[in-house]
Order: structure tokens, then C-alpha cells, then sequence
């Protein structure tokens, strides 16, 4: 990256263990601004971790995090995240009109109510991920894909600079697939940060400019065309002794 151009996202030195084990070691990682860029890597490698840490919650046991150049705790309004829909509780008594309200809540404060404008916003939001049909629906009647959907809305309502995703595709058919892809690659033409957890690789270069290869450490990040080589992917799925230094394909740890 130019030295003169300040990274959207700059990670130095990150590292979370649980009890002794090390989930991330040392991880060093600069996102350029207006990249969608995937974090990929075997289960267990940290990358829900990494961005729960960049994120602030998860505390780690070293490491700085800083957006756009400032402590990541004094650009929060500049974030937007769309969580695992697996760690939601679907069975809150809400709408999905009202969860995408939620995303204006920074904006609004705790303590007045959304209004007129907060409304439209989210309607808005529902209309460009297809579910304007489903806004007075309960979330918990919502199928996967259609409750991915509303959470990628309420982000969108926020009308972040920088989106965190964690594994936005998982349990969504393909036609939300490609509705989320689409509505990703358009923040990205608008100047927008997107740094999301990826599972696939079969997708990773459609889908994606730049990737984080990640296996407890930050084995390479980069372009797409010149970080996911056969040699560098080897490495990342190699084992988990990767962040011991690893390096052999088809390493496993005993």
C-alpha cells in the first residue's frame, strides 16, 4: 500500500487466547479504503475473531486496532456489521421494519424515537434487498436468506464507511447470494470498506477484489489474482500449526 494512503483498517499485532491456546497470534493486517476484501481460512482459524476483536467485542490479549488512521474506539460511527445469523436470536418479538430501524439508533441516540425520516430510510433499505413485502412481518417467520436480508438492510441504513460481515452467505439460497453480492460490489463502487468472513473459495475471486488468508496468523493479504495462489492457499489450509510456522500443503497438526 502507498505510504501516503491511510488504511481504512489497520491491525497490528492482534492476538486472543482462550485459556492458553491462541486463537489469533500477532496478527498484523492493512485494508486499503474501497476494497470488499474476504477473510478466508479453515474452521477454527479466528476469522470471527479477528472481527469481533477489530470490532472491540472481544477483548484481546495484545494488539491496537485503528479506522482510517484513529483508535477504532473513536470512529465507531463509521461501522457497520452484519453478525452470524447464527448468533441472533430470531425469537425476539420484533419486525423486520423495526430491526432495520435499529441501525439508526447511533444516529438518533438511545432516547428519542425513530420517526418519519428513520422510517423511510428503512424502507428504503428493505426495498434494496427485496423484502419491502415482508416489513411488518415477525423476524421469526422470516426464512434464513429473508432474515439475512433484513440484517444486511439495517446495515445499510446506517450508511457506514466501513461493513464487517460474518459469513453473510451461509444458509441463504443462491438468488440471496447473489442479491447480497451485488448490493456489496455497489458500496464498494461507492467508496465503501467491506471486510467479510468467507467460506468458499470456488466464489472468492467473483466475489471479491482483495483476501485476507488466515490461519490463527495472517498467512498473506492482498489482491485476489496475486494473494490466493495454490501455494499460499496450501498454507492457510495446511493445519493448524500454520501459526507455528508452517508452511508444508497438506500439514495437519497431530
Amino acid at each position: 500500500m502507498s505510504r501516503h494512503v491511510i488504511p481504512a483498517i489497520k491491525v497490528e499485532d492482534i492476538t486472543v487466547a482462550y485459556r492458553e491456546t491462541p486463537v489469533l497470534w500477532d496478527v498484523d493486517v492493512e485494508v486499503p479504503p474501497g476494497v470488499l476484501m474476504a477473510v478466508v481460512g479453515p474452521n477454527g482459524a479466528g476469522k470471527t475473531t479477528l472481527l469481533k476483536s477489530i470490532l472491540g467485542l472481544i477483548r484481546p490479549a495484545a494488539g491496537r486496532v485503528f479506522i482510517n488512521g484513529k483508535p477504532v474506539n473513536r470512529q465507531r460511527r463509521l461501522i457497520g456489521y452484519v453478525p452470524q445469523r447464527s448468533s441472533v436470536d430470531w425469537d425476539f418479538p420484533t419486525t423486520a421494519l423495526d430491526v432495520v430501524m435499529m441501525g439508526r439508533y447511533a444516529e438518533l441516540g438511545w432516547f428519542r424515537r425513530p420517526g418519519k425520516k428513520e422510517r423511510e430510510l428503512a424502507m428504503q433499505a428493505l426495498e434494496r434487498v427485496g423484502m419491502t413485502d415482508f416489513a411488518n412481518r415477525q423476524i421469526s417467520q422470516l426464512s434464513g436468506g429473508q432474515q439475512q436480508r433484513v440484517f444486511l438492510a439495517r446495515a445499510l441504513v446506517q450508511d457506514s464507511e466501513i461493513y464487517f460481515l460474518d459469513e453473510p452467505f451461509a444458509g441463504v439460497d443462491v438468488t440471496t447470494e447473489k442479491a447480497i453480492v451485488a448490493i456489496l460490489k455497489e458500496l464498494r463502487e461507492r467508496g465503501r470498506t467491506l471486510l467479510v468472513v468467507h467460506h468458499d473459495l470456488s466464489t472468492l475471486a467473483e466475489y471479491f477484489d482483495w483476501v485476507l488468508l488466515l490461519n490463527v496468523r495472517a498467512i498473506a493479504a492482498g489482491p485476489v489474482v496475486t494473494t490466493a495462489t495454490p501455494e499460499l492457499l496450501a498454507r492457510t489450509y495446511g493445519g493448524r500449526s500454520a501459526y507455528l510456522g508452517g508452511n508444508q500443503a497438506g500439514e495437519k497438526v497431530q
